[in-house]
């Protein structure tokens, strides 16, 4: 058993800490030179973690789970002022909020090529028309079916397919 494993009154060695939670030894090392953690020191200058920092681990922990950054959790950390800390939180929920849009995006993005009748998902229009889009220029057909008409968009059927992606008929379906 390693001496420096549990001795001290209460303590405990950055090992042990790090093993509780899963973690390296380096991140709570990277973690106290952001001044996130303040260990005690024994007499040969080991880290050594009280109940504080084990609260401290894992309030970080669950911060980080929640998207902050640790700049942003150092200074949370740092304020007991509630307008500043209401301040950061709004930052981070605006940040959080535009990465939810954005996943949104690539999940209809995604959802939309399951939903094409394409073999080849270059053909489809609805990918030509956000290829077209990216480039910022007109990208031309490459064979395939046209894009529909003012016509076809008032078919129902059709509209749902152009809806999930997709303005060709499948096999079968008419």
């Amino acid at each position: 058993m390693k001496s420096s494993d549990d001795s001290g009154a209460g303590t405990m060695s950055i090992g042990v800490l790090a093993e509780r939670f899963g973690l390296a030894t380096h991140v709570l090392r990277h973690w106290e030179s952001m001044g996130l953690l303040h260990p005690g020191r024994d007499t040969g200058g080991r880290r050594r973690y009280g109940a504080d920092d084990l609260t401290r681990v894992a309030t970080i922990l669950m911060l980080k789970e929640a998207g902050l950054g640790l700049d942003a959790i150092r200074n949370l950390s740092g304020t007991v002022d509630r307008d500043t800390r209401h301040a950061i939180l709004r930052a981070e929920a605006e940040e959080l909020r535009s990465r939810i849009a954005a996943a949104r995006a690539s999940l209809e993005l995604i959802e939309r090529g399951l939903g094409c009748a394409y073999k080849d998902v270059t053909q489809c229009p609805n990918y030509q028309r956000l290829i077209t889009e990216r480039v910022g220029s007109h990208v031309p057909a490459r064979g395939g079916e046209p894009p529909a008409s003012r016509d076809d968009r008032a078919d129902p059927a059709r509209a749902g397919r152009a809806a999930h992606g997709c303005d060709r008929r499948r096999p079968g379906v008419r």
